[in-house]
Parts: C-alpha cells; sequence; structure tokens
C-alpha cells in the first residue's frame, strides 16, 4: 500500500509547487479536509481566502496561500487547482498588511473579498496574529 502521493499545485498560469507528498490540508466549502495516501476519489471546491498545507515525502513543509478553485484526489494523485495560489515564501507580508487596510476601510463585497485574500496571504505567511 502506498504511503506517499503525487501532488500538484497549480493556477491556470503556471504550476506553483509539486512533488511527493504524505498528507495535505485544505479548505473546502464543505469545511476542511485532510488528504492521505490511498484516499478516496474526491472533487471538491477549495474555499475562497484559504491556506493549504502540504508535508512532503522529505519533510518539508509547503503551505500557500489559496484563492478558489478545485481539488481532485483520484489514484494518489492530487491536484490542487487554484484560481490564484501563492507560496508562503514568496508572500509579501508588508504588502499584504497593507491590503487588508485598505481592505478593511472600504465597506463593499469587493473590499471584503479583498480583505479575505489578504488574511489568507498572511496566514499561509505565519504574520496573522
Amino acid at each position: 500500500m502506498a504511503t506517499s502521493m503525487q501532488v500538484s499545485l497549480v493556477s491556470p498560469d503556471r504550476e506553483i509547487w509539486s512533488g511527493e507528498a504524505t498528507s495535505i490540508v485544505a479548505k473546502t466549502t464543505e469545511g476542511e479536509i485532510g488528504i492521505l495516501a490511498n484516499h478516496e476519489p474526491v472533487l471538491a471546491i477549495l474555499s475562497e481566502g484559504s491556506v493549504a498545507r502540504i508535508d512532503t515525502v522529505g519533510g518539508e513543509k509547503v503551505v500557500a496561500a489559496v484563492h478558489g478553485g478545485f481539488l481532485s484526489v483520484d489514484k494518489n494523485v492530487v491536484i490542487l487547482l487554484a484560481q490564484v495560489a501563492e507560496l508562503a515564501a514568496d508572500i509579501d507580508v508588508t504588502r499584504a498588511r497593507a491590503a487588508l487596510e485598505r481592505a478593511r476601510n472600504e465597506q463593499d463585497d469587493l473590499a471584503a473579498a479583498a480583505a479575505l485574500r489578504a488574511e489568507a496571504r498572511l496566514h499561509a505567511a505565519g504574520a496573522m496574529h
């Protein structure tokens, strides 16, 4: 029985990360889901402004801010197809904090969505308190 799975985190314009993983945690519109090797097939909608965590076979932890999209699991292949995704290491925390402040000063649906994205970036980067 397999102990790992092939994982790809992609957006429509590029591959963000790909490799072998032992586990994944992602937030879907139905709630948080944990995926291990040999998981039953699943197709789920990823939540806007959430964080995905991937534990690699080598022990590295890959963390990314994920903004919508889909999660697919089938035969130890997991694809996270996000509308937008950013690895924690690539997030500019100062810029994300400024975006959050701007969004909190507005009172419309676009501002609420922007605040959600900024909060996800800060959570992924470990800078949200």
